[in-house]
């Protein structure tokens, strides 16, 4: 079988279904010479799986559980804002906490992989512009955020979009409804919830979206956070500090893991 795979991953990712396929059947077809020549050994260091997304786009107030700790409507459309695609760290790389920051926060956030270039899709058509999906950790600043009463500078920070640690594709994970999603902070059980309660489907959440932009292939969309996440916890809030460790599972895609340190003064 005379076929090869694009370079460069952001091109397999551009090449959407096909792409997939293609790389299915000449996995199916090789040998075991072959598939240990192409493999890389155990002690590797993972990567974003998308370093430079066009756009990352991210979701507010998706999970009911989520508006509910916080006593908010449920969203009649998306709440939609934007990070820029200098936050994005990968697996174990550090999130670094600047000192002037004092209430630094995660959210585990079901990521979707855009896959083709599209405008105005309807829902039912959706998943055909799927590539994957991965994990995001919105990280934020609340006092920024809850300062400026909108959200993008608390959101934009260097390292604030840890990403990882893979893309499951939209063949090998077709169904989303009811995916547990579980935060740890030094082994303390922050988040425990399931997709299911989305307010908006990752196929709804595509179809607002291509209303509103063009979606580009590699384009990443965190379609929200449910329930306990830091500054809601109660009795008092609980923000991230200087060596904590935050763990992220999704289920069907894996965990992702990072280490917050606080940057020095200078």
């Amino acid at each position: 079988m005379n076929r090869q795979l694009p370079e460069h991953f952001e091109n397999f990712i551009a090449s959407g279904i096909e792409g997939v396929r293609i790389s299915e059947e000449l996995l199916n077809c090789a040998s075991k010479t072959d598939v240990k020549y192409a493999s890389s050994p155990l002690k590797v260091t993972l990567l974003p799986p998308v370093a430079s997304p066009p756009k990352i786009i991210c979701l507010g107030l998706n999970y009911r559980d989520h508006a509910a700790e916080q006593n908010a409507a449920i969203p009649d459309e998306p709440i939609i804002f934007m990070k820029p695609h200098t936050a994005i760290v990968g697996p174990n790389e550090n999130i670094v906490k600047p000192n002037f920051v004092q209430m630094l926060d995660y959210e585990a956030e079901l990521a979707i992989v855009i896959g083709a270039k599209v405008k105005n899709v309807l829902a039912s058509k959706a998943k055909l512009c799927i590539f994957g999906f991965t994990i995001l950790n919105d990280v934020s600043a609340r006092d920024f955020q809850f300062k400026d009463k909108q959200w993008t500078r608390g959101k934009s920070f260097d390292t604030f979009a840890p990403i990882g640690p893979c893309i499951t594709t939209i063949s090998q994970l077709p169904d989303t409804s009811d995916l547990s999603i579980r935060t740890w902070v030094n082994n303390e059980l922050r988040q425990n919830s399931s997709t299911k309660n989305m307010v908006f489907n990752p196929f709804e959440i595509i179809h607002h979206l291509s209303r509103v932009m063009t979606l580009e292939p590699c384009d990443i969309i965190a379609t929200g956070t449910p329930s306990g996440v830091g500054f809601a916890l109660k009795p008092q809030p609980k923000f991230l500090q200087n060596g904590d460790i935050v763990r992220i599972e999704i289920e069907k895609i894996g965990i992702l893991e990072n280490a917050v340190i606080e940057e020095k003064a200078g």
